[in-house]
């Protein structure tokens, strides 16, 4: 006999299990009726392992990739808003294979009206905002997209083909293993309004000072990526998915207006002609000092952008071992610098440092390059030492953010206080820069060193960077407000319909931010505390990360390092997390508790009758009472089971007591003796996986003495049965109650059905004023309810009851 937990009284069983049998083989290797199995291995799923890439998710021996260097040359046209370039890419091709022709990135023709990204957006509702339609006057006539001019090699000209945001160079001779060939390439483009256009780079205009910043990023033609698992790139840009490049040097001249200041991906090579005798004194201090130094200060910012100039300058820069270039310039920039030391790392001094328009004060010199510094030191810390000497954050336009190496592009401004006047920030605000700081400057670790294919999947870079921007953000502050991480942030994605796995690519994925952002940062987090436990995460992580920097992992080398530096099947995890739609719901729905019975009857019969008396009289046996029974009129009808009741020990049942104990063999009443010495609480749980996605299950016990034990139930649990499963614990204290995920993990969906026994959980409802037509809908709702009340039928709102019409100014 069962009795739920909430009584938290002893209950007897009859007999003693002293063997449970496990499934049968037909069991567990069903393959007819409803079982599916969520442990199967990603075998048949992932790439076989090859000399490029091991099954342990390393780079194997014959691991390759190619080289693009760079020299550029270009011209900032502030007038027109356009850019004029010419630049030298030498190519060298480290595949085995024999190439004829490349492939060149113009994402810039992303803009042009023809393009793919233009000619598939689409709309929702039959609505449009008025920055939809003035992003749609500003295309129809800004010409956008690259003009080439010239493309030559070894002075000669090439034949090119342009489809859409590619260009094919088809070269005069084959490119061997081990060759390398020059090309060169003259162009110009239309610099976009990122006001208007969006975009991850372009021109914002101030219209207070009538003066601009650019913020300049996929400006010059690329070489595309050439990979061991799709040869060459070969998806269209259309605005979502970005890149994966190839890593070089670059050599870059910028010519900008006189009085601009420049922040740029590499190394300034001619600070004495770009920058005053006190400019550089000051960048120099900044190489020492532990807080901000401004190198530009707000005062000479604003003479800046009052002055104004015809006079051109060029700025030189040098990156080593870059995958991309992207630069910013403008005569408002305000300038400050601090010192990042870091220990054992090819540059143990990083320059952290930030370029800001007056508009971003006050809130920028306190905030934008602390927040560089502290990026470098959480992300070294579980991944890799950063391996750049340069770390800068732009303030490049009001909102958002993007990364390049070296350089971020980020947003968030104070606001003028209507009232006062005064300048100010509000809370989201603050919390909001230095979040997409720490993201922006994160990203160079991922994918700008560990150069994952966005274009593919832009969860690898995406993912795993909002991951360890929730570890960032964990340490710079305590209670610091984080918008992804907390697997309870997650659940209402998680439940939501309109959903795709993460491994959708790029350019399909619905609820763009929650799949590429928040789910996989959500996984790791789920890994790291739960699955994993940190100290075992946290080393296969950093495995990870050091083994593909400066290289181009995929998904299967990640999954792979995670198991091969753990000696943990993850594949269970992947395959729901990133694979599946399903989430995490898991049911408490019974408990029961047990005492192992003595089958002596003068125990347990004494017992039998206690639990018997405790048992509610019934209204019918109640109200009967006092009803003249027939036993009571005819007194020769009661027998001996009238005058001893069920409960009563006969001879029969000593002896059958007898029969069971000499019936036991020795191990067996050794083991009776023991649970029958221990008297311990037997407790069969049983759970129920509504959500679909199998995950460890979190439980607190909580005794009858007010103490609690935490039990980590493993995800293998569900190895037999994904649906469904019941668990036996035992335990020398009674249990008062059993709670699923009490620390909220594993990002269950419904709280309701994780306590055992279920309890009211106390809430607050607001009270609000509503307006006519809320008010016409609670009248609707309640002459539904009056109709079907009189006529018995339901009534379908809005179509069975007629009211009045109303008129527009009513509404």
């Amino acid at each position: 006999m069962k009795q739920p937990l909430a009584t938290a009284q002893k209950v007897v069983i009859v007999a003693l299990c002293v063997a449970i049998s496990a499934q049968s083989p037909a069991q567990v290797n069903q393959t007819k009726g409803s079982f599916v199995d969520k442990f199967r291995q990603l075998d048949e799923v992932l790439p076989t392992p090859n000399t490029y890439r091991t099954a342990s998710g390393a780079p194997g021996r014959e691991y390759w990739q190619q080289e693009a260097d760079y020299e550029i040359e270009a011209t900032l046209d502030e007038v027109n808003k356009r850019i004029i370039g010419s630049e030298r890419i030498t190519y060298t091709n480290n595949s085995p294979d024999t190439l004829r022709y490349l492939w060149i990135q113009l994402d810039q023709n992303r803009f042009r009206t023809d393009s793919i990204g233009r000619m598939t957006e689409t709309s929702g509702e039959d609505r449009v905002s008025f920055a939809a339609m003035r992003r749609e006057q500003e295309l129809e006539t800004f010409e956008g997209g690259f003009q080439i001019s010239r493309v030559e090699s070894r002075g000669n000209a090439l034949p090119v083909t342009t489809n859409d945001t590619m260009m094919r160079i088809d070269l005069d001779r084959p490119l061997g293993n081990g060759d390398s060939v020059t090309i060169e390439i003259d162009w110009e483009h239309n610099i976009i309004n990122s006001d208007v256009l969006g975009g991850r780079g372009g021109y914002e205009h101030f219209p207070e000072t009538d003066t601009y910043q650019f913020a300049l990023s996929q400006w010059y033609p690329r070489v595309a990526a050439y990979t061991d698992y799709a040869g060459w790139q070969n998806k269209q840009f259309m605005g979502r998915g970005e890149f994966t490049l190839e890593f070089g040097d670059f050599e870059v001249s910028l010519t900008v207006p006189a009085d601009h200041v420049v922040a740029s991906t590499g190394v300034l090579q001619n600070p004495n002609q770009v920058l005053t005798a006190q400019q550089r004194e000051r960048l120099a201090q900044a190489e020492t000092a532990t807080s901000p130094v401004f190198i530009v200060t707000p005062e000479e910012a604003m003479a800046n952008q009052e002055a104004g100039t015809n006079d051109m300058v060029t700025w030189r820069f040098e990156a080593e071992n870059v995958r991309d270039f992207a630069w910013a310039s403008s005569r408002k920039y305000i300038w400050d610098a601090m010192a990042h030391q870091q220990d054992d790392a090819e540059n143990p001094l990083v320059m952290a440092m930030s370029f800001y328009p007056p508009e971003a004060e006050p809130l920028w010199s306190q905030f934008s390059t602390h927040a560089v510094a502290h990026t470098m030191d959480v992300y070294s810390k579980y991944s890799f030492a950063y391996p750049y000497p340069i770390a800068i954050s732009v303030n490049a336009w009001e909102a958002g953010g993007m990364e390049y190496p070296m350089i971020t592009f980020n947003g968030y401004r104070p606001a003028k206080d209507e009232e006062t006047g005064d300048i100010t920030y509000s809370r989201n605000t603050k919390y909001g820069l230095i979040s997409v700081i720490i993201h922006e400057i994160g990203h160079i670790y991922f994918p700008m060193t560990v150069n994952s294919d966005e274009r593919q999947w832009t969860w690898m870079d995406e993912g795993l960077n909002t991951f360890l921007q929730f570890l960032a953000e964990r340490e710079w502050e305590d209670d610091y407000p984080s918008r992804r991480g907390d697997p309870d942030n997650m659940v209402p994605y998680m439940i939501s319909q309109n959903q795709v796995p993460i491994m959708t690519n790029s350019e399909s994925i619905l609820q763009f931010g929650n799949n590429a952002y928040g789910k996989p940062a959500t996984a790791l987090v789920v890994l790291r505390e739960t699955v994993m436990g940190r100290q075992l995460f946290d080393f296969a992580f950093r495995e990870y990360a050091q083994r593909w920097m400066f290289k181009r992992p995929t998904p299967s080398d990640l999954f792979r390092t995670l198991e091969d530096a753990s000696a943990v099947d993850l594949d269970w995890f992947f395959r729901g997390w990133f694979y599946s739609t399903d989430h995490v719901d898991i049911a408490l729905n019974d408990v029961r508790e047990y005492t192992v019975s003595t089958k002596d009857p003068e125990v347990e019969f004494p017992l039998d009758e206690e639990e018997d008396e405790r048992e509610p009289i019934s209204l019918t046996q109640q109200r009967n009472s006092e009803i003249e029974k027939r036993v009571d009129r005819f007194p020769e009808l009661n027998d001996f089971y009238n005058e001893n009741d069920r409960f009563t020990v006969s001879n029969k049942d000593r002896n059958d007591y007898t029969s069971f104990i000499d019936g036991l063999e020795d191990w067996e009443k050794e083991v009776f003796d023991k649970a029958l010495a221990d008297n311990r609480h037997i407790y069969f749980m049983d759970f129920e996986n509504i959500g679909g996605l199998v995950m460890p299950i979190p439980l607190r016990l909580t005794f009858t003495d007010g103490t609690t034990e935490d039990v980590m139930l493993p995800a293998e649990t569900w190895r037999y049965d994904p649906k469904q499963m019941s668990k036996m614990l035992i335990r020398e204290q009674a249990i008062a109650s059993v709670e699923v995920d009490p620390l909220r993990q594993i990002g269950d969906a419904d709280r309701n059905n994780n306590l055992f026994p279920q309890q009211i959980q106390p809430s607050r409802i607001e009270l609000y004023k509503g307006d006519d037509s809320s008010a016409r809908d609670l009248m609707r709702d309640m002459l539904v309810e009056l109709k079907s009340a009189e006529t018995g039928e339901e009534a379908e709102a809005g179509n069975d009851v007629p009211l009045e019409p109303t008129t527009t100014d009513q509404q």
